[in-house]
């Protein structure tokens, strides 16, 4: 007679983990909980409220005379018409340019670099690493000022352009965009039609001369650290996949295109990620170089948060503009995860490895099949 026994098993509410250890870990991650919770998690609350209410910088944001006022900073911000929304979509503006320009060519030039200091011919590669790495280390505020001097009317930049037979330009003074190539005025359809406040033309203008000061002097003192990330990727590549590669008879740049780079994958979002928050957040170069000026040419939604909450005392639209510069990196950090993502090969593109593997097994299936007509006819 058979007989079958059934146990019971209690599931383990955490598995692998002995009892005890659960309860040991918060412990210890309490105290930096406790802090993020005090210093973080807190003040983002309390300006969430004081986005959508009256204070005015008085008193506890808390007191019985704040009112609620929903979400009347930010219409006043986005579809307010007037000088707030002009604001805004000037900053913006300057921003979005800001970025255009500044994290591409950030992205390319710490590449180029990690490219040439990983090179074994290289010689003093430490004190090349050492140089380009140096601006990043440096406070913004001295490389601000150090800019500020060199661009200024009198100063080396166009000293050095007078060399050349240059005019160069009143860098830090001049408000026009370098996109509308010197014109005062552009076609009808396109200075009569506003977005948040700013026309057309103006959106299209580019930067600013004064700005483009700020986006040479982005790049030149955040290419380092990102040229940093990419050493230590490239230094973790495979030399086998390289060596592969050139006896499949790749060229140089065939290596890199299509072996090095797409191994840089994660390497490229995080850079990427790292240098969007970066310029979606400039505000140290601005307060300490032009303030906005000239012609609010140079003013970003960092510093015009600044300057409603502690200037102008309107601390619900200040708080506002950080909530939406919130809502911009998140949408934009978003998109770019989405671009980068690892993509499966379509039929059309991966029909030639599958025939070239199929007639691979043909031929590697009919020379199995010969091969014991040969063996059994051999002399023994």
């Amino acid at each position: 007679m058979a007989s079958s026994t059934v146990r019971s098993h209690r599931p383990a509410s955490h598995p692998g983990l002995r009892r005890g250890e659960t309860a040991s870990g918060w412990l210890f991650t309490a105290p930096m909980l406790i802090l993020l919770g005090l210093f973080l998690v807190v003040p983002v609350l309390m300006a969430l409220w004081v986005s959508v209410s009256d204070w005015g910088g008085r008193g506890s944001p808390f007191s019985g005379g704040v009112s609620f006022v929903g979400l009347k900073n930010y219409a006043a911000l986005l579809l307010g018409g007037g000088l707030a929304e002009a604001d805004f979509g000037m900053s913006l503006k300057n921003n979005a340019w800001y970025v255009i320009l500044v994290v591409p060519c950030q992205t390319a030039l710490s590449l180029f670099l990690a490219v040439l200091v990983n090179r074994q011919i290289l010689k003093g590669r430490g004190f090349f690493r050492t140089a380009f790495y140096f601006p990043s280390v440096t406070s913004s505020v001295a490389i601000t000022v150090l800019f500020l001097f060199l661009f200024s009317t009198t100063g080396a930049v166009n000293a050095a352009l007078g060399w050349l037979g240059i005019n160069g330009p009143n860098w830090l003074n001049d408000p026009s965009g370098i996109l509308h190539f010197g014109a005062s005025s552009g076609p009808a359809a396109l200075t009569e039609n506003h977005f948040l406040g700013v026309s057309y033309w103006d959106w299209i203008g580019g930067p600013s001369v004064a700005m483009c000061v700020y986006i040479i002097m982005a790049i030149f003192t955040t290419s380092g650290t990102f040229m940093l990330l990419f050493l230590a990727a490239l230094q973790n590549i495979s030399g086998e996949v390289q060596e592969a590669a050139m006896m499949d008879g790749a060229n140089g740049w065939q290596r890199f295109w299509r072996v090095t780079l797409p191994q840089l994958r994660p390497t490229l979002f995080t850079v990427l990620t790292l240098g969007l928050i970066g310029c979606w957040q400039i505000f140290d170069q601005i307060y300490t170089g032009t303030r906005g000026q000239p012609a609010k040419t140079t003013i970003t939604p960092a510093y015009q948060s600044y300057q409603s909450s502690f200037i102008n005392q309107e601390w619900g639209q200040g708080a506002a503009i950080a909530f939406i510069l919130f809502v911009i990196i998140i949408v934009f950090t978003l998109v770019q995860r989405w671009a980068l993502r690892e993509r499966t090969v379509s039929r059309r593109r991966n029909q030639p490895y599958v025939e070239v593997a199929q007639h691979a097994a043909a031929r590697a299936a009919a020379a199995a099949d010969r091969a014991p007509a040969t063996s059994e006819g051999a002399p023994r």
